[in-house]
């Protein structure tokens, strides 16, 4: 058991060590002004910084992680449909997919999917 724990208190600081290590040869000394100035979503920083943004990409994006979720939820009801009753799970099944449907067309409605304005 004392062996178990000295071995265990070598690797510990051996690991320190060698992070310690990989953050001091890590450091760039050199300072590029290109580098340290702010990136921010594929604009140039050198411009003025209040340019209009289009509420298309927020609105693609917004919609693009309702339908990914979606997926994440959908997947594991297909795998326990084996498992469970069937009736309740059709229910559920469809209910869900109802819901997303209404909002598809929701975003159909309000023009959200239209390219062309």
């Amino acid at each position: 058991m004392m062996m178990l724990m000295f071995m265990s208190m070598i690797i510990f600081i051996i690991t320190i060590i060698v992070m310690m290590l990989a953050t001091i040869l890590s450091k760039k000394t050199i300072m590029d002004r290109e580098k340290s100035s702010p990136f921010e979503c594929g604009f140039d920083p050198m411009n003025y910084s209040r340019l209009p943004f289009s509420l298309r990409f927020f609105l693609i994006a917004i919609i693009f992680l309702i339908f990914d979720v979606e997926i994440a939820l959908i997947l594991p009801m297909i795998l326990i449909i084996k498992s469970s009753n069937l009736i309740n799970w059709s229910i559920t099944s469809l209910f869900f997919i109802f819901i997303l449907l209404i909002g598809l067309y929701h975003e159909w409605n309000q023009g959200a999917l239209e390219w062309n304005n």
